[in-house]
């Protein structure tokens, strides 16, 4: 068996332990079953999420058996650990179609088919709900002194705020968050709970229950928040959000998402979130020092991490449209793909009828686009070598467009110099 907790530990995803010298031992030992929560506030998971995630996949390709719960139940209340203000609540309908969302995309990343260490997804909302407020209370809220709860920063920090304080709906997350941990122990023998750096109150609290209520001796690990060397949060851009469905962020946005990290994340990028060994990383990392323009660090996470998400469709389409935009003939892509690597690029429609017949006049076009100020400045390009059809150069001063000009369903791409683009579509 893997020693996990060691390799953990070299690719610096250990921020605390509640036990360093037990928990390495314990974990050699056997097959042991962990947990991550999972908030279902959208029907997607996201860059952030890849670290708990990825944190599940790392005990269970050990030998260990991972519990992924999604927080139908708790979900509705919204955990407050790092956050300024309440969260708007969700109907259950949406938080629903959102765990419906999050299970798709953690059957890709986890197996839940390999034995003894097969993956659990489970929703908490499938025993919180037998629940009456009067039970709760009786059976669980007596075992959680509420000074225990004030000295959890989560807890801690919205109560010194003058400016937004914590409602009674935020303090009882953590109690269900914590009978969470005692729950998956008494069911499942889950004796260990893994997560995010903000979560350390969360886990705690549960630990603590689980030893008021059963003597139960659990533990806790926490890794670091994927964040940039600024401080900031990875996984955002002036766009939004990196999302991993690919109808919220497309294959080849994601790609260039990790393809564009900076130098100096790069190397904790490889580390937190990919498979590639010691010598692989540290080899990367020379790279960086003695050739950064080569930018193979980049190259690699971002072939890494679109493989595991999207698979091998959505890694090479991605690479397919870095090519295109590098002037690689344009073929085999769909609207949608072209809509997604020209998201910025200016367009205009026709009527398809309009390509049948003689056609579209080339020229006529690249005024209609943008790309000419004029017929004759247009025509001037096409001379010159300057005008492209689907990354096709054209030089017919008289080139007509027709439906076989088409790159996709209903698109052509026209291309003026090295770089300006516009879209033309046909309805």
């Amino acid at each position: 068996m893997q020693k996990i907790y060691e390799e953990l530990a070299w690719r610096g995803l250990i921020h605390q332990c509640t036990d360093d010298e037990f928990i390495p031992q314990w974990l050699n030992e056997g097959c042991r079953t962990v947990y991550v929560g999972f908030d279902p506030t959208a029907d997607s998971l996201h860059v952030g999420s890849l670290m708990p995630l990825l944190y599940l996949r790392r005990f269970q390709k050990a030998g260990h058996r991972p519990i992924a719960l999604v927080g139908g139940a708790t979900g509705m209340i919204g955990d407050p650990s790092g956050k300024s203000q309440e969260r708007n609540l969700l109907s259950v309908e949406q938080l629903e179609a959102n765990v419906q969302g999050i299970r798709s995309q953690m059957q890709s990343i986890l197996d839940f088919d390999c034995g003894e260490s097969s993956a659990v997804l489970l929703n908490n909302f499938d025993w919180m709900k037998s629940f009456s407020y009067l039970d709760f209370l009786r059976d669980i809220g007596k075992n959680f002194p509420v000074n225990v709860m004030m000295t959890k920063d989560s807890v801690k920090g919205r109560l010194e705020r003058t400016d937004a304080g914590l409602s009674y709906t935020e303090f009882s997350y953590m109690l269900l968050q914590a009978y969470d941990f005692v729950h998956l122990y008494d069911q499942y023998d889950c004796h260990l709970q893994v997560g995010g750096s903000d979560q350390w109150g969360n886990i705690t609290a549960g630990i603590d229950l689980g030893r008021r209520m059963y003597s139960a001796q659990l533990y806790g690990i926490t890794c670091p928040l994927l964040t940039k060397s600024d401080g900031s949060k990875m996984g955002k851009t002036e766009s939004g959000t990196i999302w991993l469905s690919a109808d919220r962020t497309s294959p080849y946005d994601f790609y260039q998402y990790w393809y564009n990290v900076a130098d100096d994340d790069a190397g904790k990028c490889l580390r937190f979130l990919t498979d590639l060994n010691r010598e692989e990383i540290q080899a990367l990392d020379s790279s960086r020092e003695s050739e950064p323009q080569k930018r193979e660090s980049q190259t690699r996470l971002a072939e890494e991490l679109t493989m595991l998400v999207h698979g091998s469709a959505g890694l090479d389409a991605a690479k397919r449209a870095k090519e295109v935009l590098f002037g690689a003939e344009i073929n085999d892509l769909s609207d949608n793909d072209l809509a997604q690597i020209f998201a910025d690029v200016p367009s205009c429609s026709f009527n398809r009828d309009v390509l049948g017949g003689d056609g579209l006049s080339l020229s006529d076009a690249m005024v209609d686009a943008g790309l000419a100020k004029s017929k004759s400045e247009a025509r001037r390009t096409l001379k010159q070598g300057g005008a492209y059809i689907n990354n096709q150069r054209v030089t017919d001063l008289d080139r007509m467009l027709s439906e076989s000009d088409l790159a996709s369903e209903t698109t052509i791409v026209l291309r003026s110099g090295k770089k300006k683009y516009a879209l033309l579509r046909f309805q």
